[in-house]
């Protein structure tokens, strides 16, 4: 069941490369057009690298890159809050893309501006949805606007599921009768709530108890980019009893594996197969599975869609387990780590999840 695009270190690089330049064009102002390619800008809220959700998103458009014939561009806006707005407002007003595509909760806004100035652009929003009503921006209602929203609440579920499966049959090595386990999010807005939700659902379903939670919080300035607070916090939660700690902070998260190698303990990766996407084989071996947010399979989905006039702007589409948007790897290093019973148990969960028989408690 492994549902992910791998990031490499190669392709990370490679990711550099690619926003330096440009794209695959060479840059001036109309070039794709010229050439018959759709053109595809993403503009990230952050920066490459993270192996996670900006990597997998990148991933996915690459991939519509390579397959449909789209021409890609990225441009890295940084962690500085005070660039992201004239840094939207500079790759809106371009005329080098014929899609936009941004993604989290904080891009909604310079979405639901931008979008109806250009009404002859197409702009895509992932892991979040403007404001279709017209109420906060958007005066065309965002017609131009196509957004994508992912249940991460069902991930969580099956990572919840799987945490307490692990601890009460003590099936993880080197960590004795340790029965807590923790969840590190980036910061406390409604989808790193969802997750939250959704592990402590599951945690309960396969019979423990939420006091065993741990739950803790980034914050700061960077709470997606601050992998030293991601280790001080990990490194406390393995202090305080935790067998596995899960980050659902984006580059903070790399702290937690590293906290993982120190502390002999392990670790659920997140949105990208960490376990392929880390290159430290200590930090990898600490990773028991990750929890998928599909985002680059929802993009390239999209972009295929595009190319048939079958994306259907004005409105946000939500995807989760049944959609394969998110899910979990089981491969080879999962397998070894986790006995057949619990894997079978976990299978089940999913599917149960899946059919709608098993409802999730989500955030929103």
């Amino acid at each position: 069941m492994r549902h992910t695009i791998n990031v490499t270190a190669a392709a990370v690089a490679g990711m550099l490369v690619l926003a330096a330049c440009g794209g695959s064009g060479d840059g001036n102002s109309g070039s794709a057009s010229a050439s018959g390619k759709p053109r595809i800008k993403l503009v990230i809220n952050g920066g490459l690298g993270d192996k996670s959700f900006f990597d997998s998103a990148y991933e996915g458009l690459k991939k519509a890159q390579q397959d449909l014939g789209y021409d890609l561009k990225v441009v890295e806006l940084g962690s500085d809050r005070t660039k992201w707005e004239p840094g939207f407002e500079d790759a809106a007003a371009a005329d080098d893309y014929d899609i936009l595509a941004a993604g989290t909760f904080d891009v909604t806004d310079y979405i639901g501006e931008l979008a109806p100035q250009y009404p002859d652009k197409k702009f895509w929003v992932f892991d979040s949805a403007v404001d279709y009503s017209g109420k906060n921006g958007c005066s065309n209602k965002c017609e131009n606007v196509y957004s994508v929203t992912f249940k991460q609440n069902e991930g969580g579920y099956l990572a919840g599921f799987l945490a307490e499966k692990l601890v009460a049959e003590k099936a993880l090595k080197g960590v004795g009768s340790l029965n807590k386990v923790g969840v590190m999010g980036g910061v406390k807005i409604p989808v790193i709530e969802d997750f939250v939700v959704g592990f402590k659902a599951g945690f309960k379903a396969a019979g423990g108890t939420e006091s065993d939670v741990l739950v803790q919080y980034v914050g700061g300035d960077k709470p997606f980019g601050d992998p030293a607070r991601g280790k001080e916090i990990s490194t406390a939660m393995y202090g305080q009893g935790a067998a596995l700690v899960w980050p659902v902070a984006g580059l903070s998260g790399l702290g937690t594996f590293e906290s993982a190698v120190t502390a002999k303990r392990y670790a659920f990766g997140v949105d990208s197969d960490q376990y392929q996407t880390l290159t430290d084989q200590a930090q990898k071996d600490t990773v028991v599975t990750s929890i998928l947010k599909n985002v680059g399979n929802a993009l390239y989905q999209a972009a295929r869609d595009d190319q048939k006039d079958a994306l259907k702007y004005g409105a946000v589409s939500t995807v989760g387990l049944a959609e394969d948007a998110v899910g979990y790897v089981d491969d080879a290093h999962f397998q070894e780590l986790v006995p057949q019973k619990t894997r079978t148990e976990l299978q089940a969960a999913a599917d149960e999840v899946k059919s709608g028989s098993v409802t999730v408690p989500s955030a929103f």
